[in-house]
């Protein structure tokens, strides 16, 4: 484990900081208020006339009380913070400094009694109250004079711009817009008729989202920012559409985190990408359940430098494992994760281990000096056309007898839980990548078959498949984006070609679900939402880039070796039951054995220098649903139990 520590400021340099002229500044000012606090409650008890025995006491007990306020100030740290930026948290430790010495005070004099100090019982009750007021006023009013120097009026200041959204995000925006001098917020839409006509910070809140376009033009704006919750997805969605279709400069604050945390700042806000558009509902997690399987345990990610794999590590850390082992065979994915994870200073001992799945020595050494309670396996080859031609042999060896070889090695070891991540193009599958994936699932149902009837504890092998995960190497958005900024074209396969799309964190915290459900022998099928339509999707990608469609050229290609016009998360003769997450589905598929596995295993270890026809041709003998003519399968009806299973593809605005 690497530790990396920050260098402390040395000792002389504290005490210059401290000692600062505005921290003196700040201290006599507060000893000068203490000494006017205390002679105006007196004033305000006598009403302006203090009679001639009380004149004395005033300065015998200010002499007594102020010196204990100025030690309880310097004790809550009123001279560590900036009134520039003086906030709740600064108000917060002034209220507590001068009740606290208030107490003290009237505790003493209780317990002391002098006969020559008489102070009345208001003066005690003003005093503290007058000196919040001082102090804490005093504070927010230099802060307020301070940014009105800085930023200037409200009403000359930077760009209009309206907020879609009148929530807790809002509120947040709003906090970080105040003190910009790149945008000045003209008002805020929200769909709660509640809100209308109401103010938030100074904002009035204007009307529904449906009215964007009216405002927009009445108010000569050009810019609108959407603060709307991620969890909203379906409401942000519309927003952004809206906006769009009124011809706006669309920005947003995209990060779940930084929504649900209100961590939002000028530097995150960005333009509306298509991401904003794909993205779905936040998933619910049963953190109980992932606190269970991964804190304080170790947990191990093979693939971990991968689109999913890295992901998984970001989630899994959240849980707090005692230990966290990266695997990959790539030396530079593992150190860009390296390099990531080391930023965040986590209390978790993370490992970086290069390996390849297919060496079962290197597997079970890692197994046994580690002892995971969960196996996270993500490597894969998964590159359709690449597997197609050229690679047939090393996609067979790499995604089935990697994955048997760890799989088994977690079964000698006695790992708790192995998670195998599989795909769609593992059903009905029309190319090698698609069917060696399928064999995957299969030799995990093989394994887990022989333990069954087993009464000892044994692992359990359960199996996730989803589809497109938005984002990761090699798919289609990063590609029409490097297109489009090139100028064009974008190419596409075919007009009518669909998939499912979710984000990589969605995907990787199903998989992590599916894990804490799975109780061995299962395959989890995802819910991926409704399919795009890949030339919707460029067109979207298109406009949202500034340019219209007559700027960009969309060329068609025509189908890739292996390649489908659609995707399938179940297979003809597959059923699927729900569990108790709404997002999760256990799908039926037919079973093999421990036996089937090996003489498996025996093929494709025979193929090593066959023709890759003819290891096409014996495939279909091992996955009967494999077929790689895809466009004679284009063309044939879907089954209606299937096509039940397969939404209709929506069309991106």
């Amino acid at each position: 484990m690497f530790s990396y520590k920050l260098k402390k400021p040395t000792a002389p340099q504290i005490e210059r900081r401290s000692l600062s002229w505005r921290t003196f500044a700040a201290f006599f000012f507060d000893v000068g208020v203490s000494v006017l606090a205390w002679c105006i409650a007196y004033l305000l008890r006598f009403n302006f006339k203090i009679p001639v025995e009380f004149t004395a006491s005033i300065w015998q007990v200010a002499l007594f009380s102020i010196p204990i306020q100025v030690l309880f100030y310097i004790q809550f740290g009123l001279y560590k913070g900036v009134w520039r930026f003086a906030s709740i948290p600064d108000l917060k430790r002034i209220l507590k400094a001068i009740v606290l010495s208030a107490i003290t005070i009237v505790t003493l004099l209780y317990m002391f009694k002098p006969d020559y100090v008489v102070v009345p019982r208001s003066v005690l009750v003003l005093n503290p109250l007058l000196l919040m007021l001082f102090m804490g006023g005093s504070r927010f009013i230099y802060r307020s004079w301070k940014e009105h120097q800085l930023y200037g009026p409200n009403q000359i200041r930077g760009e209009p711009v309206l907020v879609l959204g009148a929530g807790d995000a809002a509120i947040a925006l709003l906090k970080g817009l105040e003190r910009s001098s790149e945008w000045r917020v003209i008002g805020l839409l929200d769909d709660n008729v509640n809100m209308h006509g109401r103010e938030i910070m100074g904002v009035k809140v204007l009307g529904e989202i449906k009215q964007l376009p009216d405002l927009a033009r009445a108010y000569d704006v050009k810019d609108v920012i959407v603060a709307k919750p991620a969890e909203a997805h379906q409401a942000r969605r519309r927003a952004i559409e809206v906006a769009s279709l009124a011809g706006l400069n669309v920005f947003t604050v995209p990060s779940v985190e930084d929504l649900m945390n209100g961590n939002i700042s000028i530097s995150k806000i960005r333009h509306v990408e298509i991401e904003d558009l794909l993205g779905r509902d936040a998933v619910q997690l049963d953190n109980s359940g992932l606190q269970h399987l991964i804190q304080d345990r170790a947990v191990l990610v093979s693939g971990a430098g991968g689109s999913i794999g890295s992901e998984l590590c970001r989630q899994i850390v959240k849980f707090r494992p005692a230990t966290l082992i990266c695997v990959d065979i790539s030396e530079l994915s593992l150190y860009n994760l390296e390099q990531e994870l080391s930023r965040l200073k986590l209390p978790v001992n993370l490992l970086y281990m290069t390996g390849d799945v297919k060496n079962g020595r290197r597997m079970k050494e890692l197994l046994v000096a580690f002892k995971p309670a969960v196996v996270f396996h993500a490597a894969a080859y998964k590159h359709v056309p690449l597997m197609e031609n050229g690679n047939v042999f090393e996609a067979l060896s790499n995604n089935v007898i990697g994955t048997y070889t760890l799989a088994k090695a977690c079964k000698e070891v006695g790992i708790e839980k192995f998670v195998l991540i599989s795909t769609d193009k593992a059903v009905n599958p029309t190319n090698v990548m698609g069917a060696s994936k399928r064999l995957a699932e299969m030799v995990c149902q093989g394994l887990q078959s022989n333990l069954l009837n087993k009464s000892e504890s044994v692992t359990k092998f359960v199996i996730v498949r989803f589809g497109n995960v938005l984002g990761s190497s090699g798919s289609v958005i990063p590609k029409f984006r490097e297109q489009i900024a090139k100028g064009g074209p974008v190419t596409i396969t075919h007009p009518e070609i669909t998939r499912y799309f979710m984000s990589i964190p969605e995907a990787a915290q199903l998989v992590m679900q599916a894990g804490v459900m799975g109780q061995g022998g299962e395959i989890f099928v995802l819910d991926m939402g409704e399919s795009v339509k890949i030339a919707d999707l460029a067109k979207d990608m298109i406009k949202l880039s500034g340019l219209q469609l007559e700027d960009i050229k969309i060329e068609y290609v025509g189908l890739r070796p292996g390649e489908k016009l659609y995707e399938e998360l179940l297979a003809d003769d597959e059923n699927t039951l729900p569990t108790p997450h709404e997002k999760l589905r256990v799908a039926s598929a037919r079973q093999v054995d421990e036996d089937w596995v090996h003489n498996l295993l025996n093929w494709i270890e025979s193929l090593q220098s066959a023709d890759e026809e003819h290891i096409k041709t014996e495939l279909k003998l091992w996955v009967e649903e494999y077929s790689p003519q895809l466009k004679t399968r284009a063309k044939h009806k879907v089954k209606a139990e299937v096509a039940a299973e397969i939404p209709k593809p929506i069309t991106l605005h």
